[in-house]
């Protein structure tokens, strides 16, 4: 599929979304999701926060100024990556996304995974990496590659809990800067 081709399948997916009444959190703003479609790493959080919902945009918080820097820090932009969410709307109070919203966003971010085709997958914090790896902890895998479902998978800490803890701070900065290459290690192997 083209890039041409992907933005028009992620915009027919996202008004897809939009006019779906099942889906909980419908009080709050679709954070669909943003970047280049044709990107090769594929950043998937856990759901919007209160800057996210206001401005329909993910990781544009404290969180995602730190994310972006991290970005700009291997030679990138956020326009070279796509950055989403598992669960497409805010949950109240800035609460975790409960299992029943995982689930009801899950076929979504399943089909905007194969539009955007990307060559890694890298999961922000544990939710998003439970979506891949159910039994395993971020505090431990973290930083290492798996291979699920022919997608290459490299969970990473999220900003937010980094910005809590220097150790983790370390790690998550070690991480991004192993992400170039770790892509070009495994381009081939896809």
């Amino acid at each position: 599929m083209n890039k041409i081709d992907k933005i028009q399948a992620l915009n027919k997916l996202e008004a897809k979304m939009a006019k779906d009444k099942k889906l909980p959190l419908l009080e709050f703003n679709l954070v669909f999701g943003e970047g280049n479609p044709d990107a090769d790493v594929l950043f998937i959080g856990e759901a919007p926060g209160k800057t996210e919902d206001e401005l329909k945009r993910p990781f544009v918080g404290r969180a995602g100024k730190l994310l972006n820097k991290m970005i700009e820090s291997i030679g990138w932009q956020r326009s070279d990556v796509y950055i989403t969410n598992i669960v497409k709307r805010r949950p109240p109070e800035n609460r975790d996304p409960s299992p029943k919203e995982i689930e009801s966003y899950k076929p979504y971010l399943k089909e905007q995974i194969e539009i955007i085709n990307p060559k890694i997958i890298a999961p922000v914090g544990r939710f998003a990496m439970n979506y891949f790896l159910p039994l395993a902890k971020i505090s431990h895998n973290q930083g290492k590659l798996f291979l699920i479902n022919g997608y290459f998978i490299y969970p990473i800490f999220h900003p937010a809990a980094a910005m809590r803890a220097t150790k983790m701070m370390t790690e998550f900065k070690k991480s991004f800067k192993n992400l170039p290459n770790t892509i070009k290690k495994n381009k081939s192997k896809k």
